[in-house]
């Protein structure tokens, strides 16, 4: 019998994950889990919370005793950035053999829940390895921010497209759904980046293995609850990383992953 490719199975239930880190979202966590375990697909949620003073971690465990199977959280000491958060996701999911299809999500919203079978056709029926929901594929779909802070992301993303030679019109995009093969490949051991520049840097060493990356386009909705957690920090790491990215890759052997 032959075998066939991990991108031509039906999922089943519970192969997907959904990865939300977690700080201070006790407006948003219930909503957004009822609305991931809502879908037809059976997605199931990891919250990854960094000790959220307001309670948010109680509010996910007094779920959990309601879905055991398909609700889970990890528990952290503090605010240790959202790349550490996201690697320490991935390899939670890899330690359990049943998640071929492992998405990150903000918890406010901002990214649709219903968009997230949309990603997971695009890795399950498409072929791609990695599924990127963009703000930018078909312009700037971006509601409710302000004009200066879209520039800001549209323009960082142009930047990132320019000086890397991605193919990704949104590189900065925490929207993704990622096969279990790219994160089984990827040094996760090896990220350095821990704000937003970790998003470039996931789908760059992707890029640079030869995974297959496609964009699905979405709409990006400002936050309506809770408080971003966004700073001019992560905008310096962002452009000053991308030069660093381009640098060492140019003294790197990268495996490929293309055939």
């Amino acid at each position: 019998m032959e075998s066939q490719n991990l991108n031509q199975l039906p999922v089943r239930q519970s192969e997907a994950l959904v990865i939300i880190p977690t700080y201070n979202e006790k407006e948003n966590v219930r909503a957004i889990t009822d609305a991931v375990l809502a879908l037809p697909d059976g997605f199931d949620i990891l919250i990854i919370d960094d000790n959220s003073p307001d309670g948010t971690a109680a509010i996910v465990e007094e779920m959990m005793a309601q879905q055991p199977e398909r609700i889970h959280l990890l528990k952290r000491a503090g605010k240790l950035g959202l790349g550490t958060a996201y690697i320490e996701g991935f390899k939670w999911a890899l330690a359990r053999e049943k998640y071929q299809y492992i998405f990150e999500m903000d918890a406010d919203f901002s990214h649709n829940p219903a968009d997230l079978p949309r990603l997971l056709k695009a890795c399950r029926e498409d072929g791609a390895d990695v599924a990127v929901g963009s703000r930018y594929l078909t312009g700037v779909n971006v509601v409710n921010w302000p004009m200066g802070r879209v520039m800001m992301s549209y323009y960082a993303s142009k930047y990132v497209r320019m000086v890397t030679g991605m193919p990704v019109h949104d590189a900065t995009a925490g929207f993704v759904c990622w096969t279990r093969r790219v994160l089984e490949a990827l040094p996760l051991d090896n990220i350095r980046f821990k704000g937003y520049a970790f998003q470039i840097e996931m789908k760059f060493l992707a890029y640079k293995y030869g995974f297959k990356i496609v964009e699905v386009p979405i709409v990006f909705v400002n936050r309506v609850l809770g408080t971003s957690k966004m700073s001019s920090g992560i905008f310096s790491e962002g452009f000053f990383g991308v030069l660093r990215l381009k640098w060492s890759s140019l003294f790197t052997k990268y495996p490929d992953y293309s055939k």
